[in-house]
């Protein structure tokens, strides 16, 4: 499922795929994304390339899921870089930089 939150900035995408579930943030206020792989009790957060994520202004429900998903997500478009976390928990520098959206997220879980 996916919500967009207009007045906040946000999009939720929900993934309800049993091993394969999965939470993820878009927070366009703040230029991050956030997924939470519930198998891996991770999260992974990375910088909004514009070049690859389409602006919150251009993202409707039935061509998000179906058109820019597969964009996104081809293998062979590279959009991220690897870099992990420091510690388990962020520090409240990170969340600052992050927001409280991807907090709730991701709080507890290792980073990456």
């Amino acid at each position: 499922t996916m919500t967009i939150h207009n007045e906040n900035n946000i999009v939720e995408v929900h993934v309800r795929a049993g091993l394969y579930s999965s939470d993820t943030i878009f927070d366009y206020l703040r230029d991050y994304i956030a997924t939470r792989l519930l198998s891996r009790n991770a999260c992974f957060i990375m910088k909004i390339n514009k070049e690859y994520i389409p602006d919150l202004r251009e993202i409707g429900r039935v061509a998000f899921e179906t058109e820019t998903m597969k964009k996104i997500y081809s293998p062979k478009n590279v959009w991220v870089q690897f870099q992990s976390g420091h510690s388990v928990f962020a520090s409240v520098k990170d969340w600052l930089v992050y927001g409280k959206h991807i907090e709730r997220l991701c709080s507890g879980l290792p980073l990456y």
